[in-house]
């Protein structure tokens, strides 16, 4: 299949491609290396997939009409991945137009892209933070959504959610959206919790923690990519699913594992609650499950391990 993903040279979208290239499927990557962190990081990626198989690759922004309209028209795609985004949600508390440019009107341009070139399949890259605060007693339900999110990255994503459903209905595509719990694992992105962990564990400094009752869905980055390809597989009309571990986790939870992993007991600092934080997450992945196919695979542990491994060898 000739498939474009978009935001290929991120941390998810490093090891998807690596895997779709790896099946032999005919890869397009797009990416405008967006300085939310080290671009340099992303470069590695992209020349770490070139040792991995033949692709194209393009440093451009996807609101870039005129260079979109050529790429589209040239690599002629039958399947969009999309994964391009601005995350995180502390940065959308003080940049909140900027999430709404790239991951709204971003994810609609593909969306307009993709009709007008006849693409059919579309797959885009939602997150668990649609849920906003909840009581976690049960696991997060696809159904469960409503209005009242925490921060503008929420409410970016679910606006772009809406936004496929709508052209779904409109124009015929099929489209599913797929809601990343908590994704982590090697290269992965320097400003996510395990990451920042892990660095100062190593480094022997204070770990700051903002909300010790925290609880997370942690996901390893291999049964996202499993994920994804299963819901490409498997596409029709509008599709919503959760991937996750679908076993929640609390934050002094994570800690201990991940002393126990490296072997080097942590100096806790606790500090107040983060604005746009939610207190907790859990996926109900019982949809994935049985109409995907899809289980992940990978525990925490594990995971935590292979992370560390990596990182050492870096």
């Amino acid at each position: 299949m000739n498939i474009l993903v978009t935001g290929g040279a991120g941390f998810i979208g490093y090891h998807l491609c690596s895997s779709l290239l790896k099946k032999g499927h005919a890869l397009t990557v797009v990416d405008s290396f967006h300085p939310y962190y080290e671009p340099a990081l992303k470069q590695a990626r992209v020349e770490a997939l070139q040792q991995s198989g033949t692709f194209s690759f393009f440093r451009q922004d996807i609101l870039d009409e005129e260079n979109m309209h050529a790429l589209f028209e040239r690599e002629q795609p039958e399947a969009v991945i999309h994964l391009a985004a601005v995350p995180g949600v502390r940065g959308s508390l003080h940049e909140p137009i900027t999430y709404v440019d790239i991951d709204v009107k971003g994810t609609v341009h593909m969306l307009e892209l993709s009709k007008q070139y006849g693409v059919k399949r579309f797959l885009f890259a939602s997150s668990s933070s649609v849920y906003g605060e909840r009581s976690i007693n049960q696991p997060l339900q696809e159904d469960s959504v409503n209005l009242s999110v925490a921060s503008p990255y929420a409410a970016s994503k679910l606006a772009a959610e809406v936004f496929c459903r709508t052209y779904t209905q409109l124009y015929d595509i099929s489209i599913t959206s797929l809601r990343f719990f908590t994704v982590y694992g090697p290269h992965q992105r320097p400003d996510m919790a395990i990451s920042r962990f892990l660095k100062r564990l190593l480094d022997n400094q204070p770990l700051p923690l903002y909300n010790t009752s925290s609880v997370r869905d942690y996901t390893y980055v291999d049964d996202i990519v499993n994920g994804i390809e299963a819901a490409l597989r498997r596409m029709g009309g509008y599709q919503v699913y959760n991937l996750g571990s679908g076993k929640p986790v609390g934050l002094m939870e994570l800690v201990h594992t991940l002393e126990s992993v490296t072997g080097i007991k942590a100096n806790l600092i606790v500090e107040g609650a983060q604005p746009g934080d939610v207190s907790g997450t859990w996926a109900d992945i019982t949809a994935a499950r049985e109409e995907l196919g899809w289980t992940p695979q990978v525990t925490l542990e594990e995971g935590l391990h292979r992370y560390y491994q990596w990182w050492q060898s870096r």
